[in-house]
């Protein structure tokens, strides 16, 4: 893709468009959401949709899903990615059924690499000064399986969590330096590894790292020892200048750890579960959270998460939009991390 100062990558996570849920309430919602966004910033360039897609879904799911952001992606001018997410395994079709939709899709850029990688959704898109291979990488986006209870067959419950593998770091080290050590990447991915536990036990054991936002619950499986992943570790020396990710829905916490921003982004819409924060909650970190953001009433943790690359020096912003559909006007509130 062509680069450019103040490029717009809107992050949407664990949609959930499938059969417990009503596609015609997700497309009012996201109609809602994404008329704000643009309202806020002008234009997107690019959307990074990280997993749980789909849950329970069937054919008629994925298409109805694929036409609405090919629709979308030509009104407002954007392209669209996606990545794998846990419960996208979980369906009444083939994995490689949804790699076929998407690859074919028009806006959309994904790609598989047919070798012996671990995963589906590993790829990059390297932002360029002219959008060609012919001119200089300014940023490169990763795009990372991490350990979506990847599988090749049906539809299976059994399958657990895993993690970012040592042959897909490598992967992206190789595809980095392909471009130049000094170019600044970001990664998208679906499930937490184990840098995000280990920040927040470093800040609550009185250690002064950055952060911002709201945790209602635990990161899932990442703290264990067999998820362990050095992908944090071994981006922060190599320019990897930040990482987001889904999967835990009443997370959207954010921390800068080994000089790399590492967050989760806003769950988007109301499908399966949610969190309602409570302007009166008596955890302190919460408290925290609601006087950072300026919030002082009860709303739900759903939205987007926005990420602006300011300059190709690496420099970069987020902000995350809190976006409630309610009867007596709609909660709208965008906080800066």
């Amino acid at each position: 893709m062509k680069y450019h100062d103040d490029f717009k990558i809107l992050q949407l996570t664990d949609i959930h468009w499938g059969n417990n849920t009503s596609t015609t309430l997700s497309k009012s919602y996201l109609d809602k959401l994404l008329e704000e966004v643009i309202n806020h910033v002008g234009k997107v360039d690019l959307l990074e949709i990280t997993g749980d897609l789909f849950m329970l879904a069937n054919s008629y799911h994925i298409g109805t899903f694929i036409d609405y952001f090919e629709k979308k992606a030509e009104e407002y001018n954007f392209k669209y990615t996606v990545i794998w997410g846990n419960h996208d395994h979980h369906g009444m079709y083939r994995p490689d059924y949804i790699a076929s939709k998407f690859s074919n899709a028009p806006h959309c850029y994904y790609k598989e690499n047919y070798d012996n990688l671990y995963g589906r959704s590993n790829f990059v898109i390297n932002l360029t000064e002219d959008g060609t291979k012919l001119t200089d990488t300014k940023w490169q986006i990763a795009n990372i399986d991490s350990g979506a209870s990847f599988s090749e067959t049906a539809f299976s419950l059994t399958r657990n969590y895993d993690y970012i593998h040592e042959d897909q770091i490598n992967w992206w080290l190789l595809e980095h330096n392909k471009v130049g050590k000094e170019v600044p990447t970001i990664a998208y991915y679906h499930i937490p590894q184990d840098e995000n536990q280990k920040a927040w036990d470093l800040i609550h054991n009185g250690e002064n790292l950055y952060n911002n936002f709201f945790k209602l619950e635990k990161f899932g499986d990442n703290g264990k020892e067999k998820y362990a992943s050095d992908f944090i570790e071994i981006g922060s020396e190599n320019n990897l200048k930040a990482a987001f990710m889904g999967h835990a829905h009443n997370i959207d916490w954010t921390v800068d750890y080994l000089n790399v921003t590492i967050g989760l982004g806003v769950k988007t819409g109301t499908e399966l579960y949610y969190a309602h924060v409570k302007a009166d909650d008596p955890d302190p970190d919460v408290q925290k959270a609601l006087n950072n953001a300026g919030i002082a009433e009860n709303f739900d943790l759903i939205g987007a998460s926005l990420v602006t690359l300011d300059d190709s020096l690496g420099n970069f912003s987020l902000e995350h939009l809190y976006y409630n559909e309610r009867t007596n006007g709609d909660f709208i509130k965008w906080v800066e991390y």
